[in-house]
């Protein structure tokens, strides 16, 4: 006799069968590189494996080390906050597209000191990342701030001690600002600090050090600053305004952008607009132009999920979701990934 128990055992096992079988065709994707959308690109991948049930694993390491994975096919896509030139992309068969945008930081352990207090233009903020200025109440920092009660305290820079996409991010916007700067650290993922600087890995390193060090000053995406709750300077932009970093002031840099270059990666650093936060930037996925159909599609799929379901998430997170007219680009970009 067909009893109840027989026919529960019977939808379970088929149950269970469906999902094996659903299990085994997901393509499971691996991806390594930058540390500044780390929360975002881990926080999708939840959301993603739930509606899909495809995993994505994604370990921040730099992007340095990103880089170097991806060129090395240990990984099906790579994440770096530096954009790959469009050379090195045509010799290694890359596909580089911008994923969501957010801005580098300036943040500060000054007791007393709330969020704005103190103001940086580029040139100081420079003297100080390269170690010509060395103490919080230094005459260059004091005529910017009349009036503040600037403490005698030994400034610590902090940095990061990987090869960082937000350093090369970083360097490029303070070389801009300074030759001496540009002469003495350099511009890149790795540059030359000075000898007294305290190294930090990744981003929520560098956010360690300022958070424990009275007198640091160090640089951190916009995202890690936010959830870290750390203080902020205020940096004098192109149009000669002094802005607290938020995500309005990242997206009014980006706003007129032109991302229809070659591997969608135009120069967002210290745009015009009146409320631009000076050292914005956009991170950036990079996957082979030819792979394995089933991973190739599965990176393809994750993204183009993420980019029309995940935008919400990435803004709770501290990040700026690209505009509407760049996801469409991107979509368009990412068809050369086969």
């Amino acid at each position: 006799m067909f009893t109840f128990d027989k026919l529960a055992k019977g939808t379970l096992a088929a149950a269970m069968g469906l999902a094996f079988s659903v299990s085994a065709l997901a393509a499971d994707i691996t991806g390594a590189g930058a540390t500044f959308p780390y929360a975002v690109y881990t926080k999708w991948a939840e959301a993603y494996q739930q509606a899909t049930g495809n995993k994505v694993n994604y370990q921040g390491i730099g992007s340095s080390g990103g880089v170097k994975q991806i060129k090395a096919k240990t990984v099906d896509f790579a994440g770096s906050d530096a954009p790959v030139k469009e050379a090195d992309l045509d010799a290694s068969k890359l596909v580089q597209v911008p994923t969501v945008m957010g801005g580098v930081t300036i943040v500060m352990n000054v007791p007393g000191f709330k969020s704005g207090d103190i103001k940086l233009d580029g040139p100081t903020a420079a003297n100080i990342f390269r170690g010509a200025i060395t103490k919080w109440n230094d005459p260059a920092i004091a005529r910017l701030n009349p009036g503040a009660k600037l403490p005698d305290l030994a400034i610590t820079v902090s940095h990061r001690s990987d090869g960082s996409g937000t350093t090369y991010t970083f360097s490029n916007y303070m070389a801009k600002q300074s030759l001496p700067f540009k002469r003495d650290v350099g511009a890149g993922n790795t540059v030359n600090w000075p000898v007294n600087a305290v190294g930090g890995k990744g981003n929520p390193g560098v956010a360690a050090n300022v958070q424990k060090i009275k007198g640091a000053i160090g640089y951190v995406d916009i995202a890690d600053a936010m959830k870290n709750n750390m203080t902020f300077v205020a940096l004098k932009n192109k149009a000669g305004n002094y802005i607290v970093p938020n995500q309005q002031a990242v997206a009014d840099a980006a706003a007129g952008a032109d991302f229809k270059v070659k591997g969608m990666a135009p120069d967002l650093l210290d745009q015009s607009h009146k409320n631009a936060w000076p050292i914005t930037t956009a991170t950036y996925m990079l996957a082979y132009e030819k792979g394995d159909a089933t991973k190739q599609k599965g990176v393809v799929d994750f993204f183009t999920w993420s980019l029309n379901n995940g935008q919400k998430m990435a803004e709770e997170l501290g990040f700026v979701a690209l505009p509407p007219n760049v996801v469409k680009m991107v979509e368009a970009e990412m068809k050369n990934i086969k």
